[in-house]
């Protein structure tokens, strides 16, 4: 118990520091760029396949063209934001992480919970929810205050 407090207690004194938020709100979009852009380069070897997979099936899996795209940035997503370094690929590019402000890691599920409110957010909101870090204390967008997160820079 005494190691989870001392952990939890570092982790609260770091995310107290400005420094460690500076540049954030920049870097975020520039790896939002980036991530989807890799999304949409995963995009072309999975679309082949249901394409083959609709020749196959008589047109039946071409069905699967409807969700390829979600499913793919979802287990992108799962896979790196929810990964080790609670980062993904244009994350850790642009030197970000996201954290939980209760210390505990990014696990894939939460990964994924994040990525779907960020999406739900701006559909309902459209991205004027994303004015939010412009008041919000540590620069937290609306789903990083719903769920306990905070993304702050990797090498500070």
């Amino acid at each position: 118990m005494t190691d989870r407090t001392l952990d939890h207690d570092s982790v609260a004194a770091r995310l107290d520091e400005s420094r460690v938020y500076d540049g954030v709100l920049t870097r975020r979009v520039f790896a939002f760029m980036i991530d989807y852009f890799i999304v949409l380069l995963l995009l072309i070897p999975f679309g082949i396949l249901v394409t083959l997979l609709g020749l196959l099936t008589l047109g039946l899996g071409w069905s699967l063209f409807a969700i390829l795209g979600p499913a793919v940035a979802l287990v992108y997503v799962w896979n790196t934001l929810g990964g080790r370094n609670q980062a993904t690929t244009g994350m850790r590019l642009m030197g970000l992480r996201l954290e939980r402000l209760d210390g505990r890691r990014v696990d894939g599920m939460l990964a994924v919970l994040h990525s779907v409110l960020f999406w739900a957010g701006n559909v309902i909101l459209s991205p004027l929810v994303l004015l939010v870090t412009l008041f919000a204390n540590r620069k937290r967008t609306l789903h990083d205050l719903l769920l306990g997160t905070v993304v702050t820079r990797a090498d500070r």
